[in-house]
């Protein structure tokens, strides 16, 4: 049976973290005031008048812009998801990261054990071409 390496600590504690289940969404929160200019309405005539907070969910799906309209209660559970999405994207490239360094350790101590067995016995000098790489004629 082959024996596991050892998981470093922190690539747990990563994934430990990333496991936790929460609502989380991509894209960004956007709030808008509005002019309708409608007449006798007081943002036609009052340049600091304006309608709104408008709240929407702003994000790319497959090349388009796609906007999702929320009334203003529901815009602090949006902002809170959001960010919970932007926290997950953290972890998983620092995850990414935390993997990666493990790899690469990995990779050094696979060189050094093969350095090492490469120089019990190996010849000291590279081997000679017998012939010329060019065709004779």
């Amino acid at each position: 049976m082959p024996i596991l390496p050892a998981i470093p600590e922190l690539v747990r504690d990563l994934l430990a973290r990333l496991i936790e289940s929460r609502p989380m969404r991509r894209g960004s929160v956007s709030e808008r005031y509005v002019k309708c200019n409608k007449p006798g309405c007081p943002c036609a005539g009052d340049p600091g008048a304006r309608h709104g907070p408008y709240v929407s969910l702003v994000r790319v799906i497959g090349g388009k812009t796609v906007s999702r309209w929320v009334s203003a209660e529901q815009a602090s559970l949006l902002r809170r998801q959001v960010e919970a999405g932007q926290e997950f994207r953290r972890l998983v490239d620092a995850y990414w990261g935390a993997c990666e360094h493990w790899a690469d350790a990995e990779l050094d101590e696979s060189r050094a054990a093969s350095s090492e067995a490469g120089k019990k016995g190996a010849s000291k000098s590279p081997s000679r071409r017998r012939s010329s790489p060019k065709s004779k004629r």
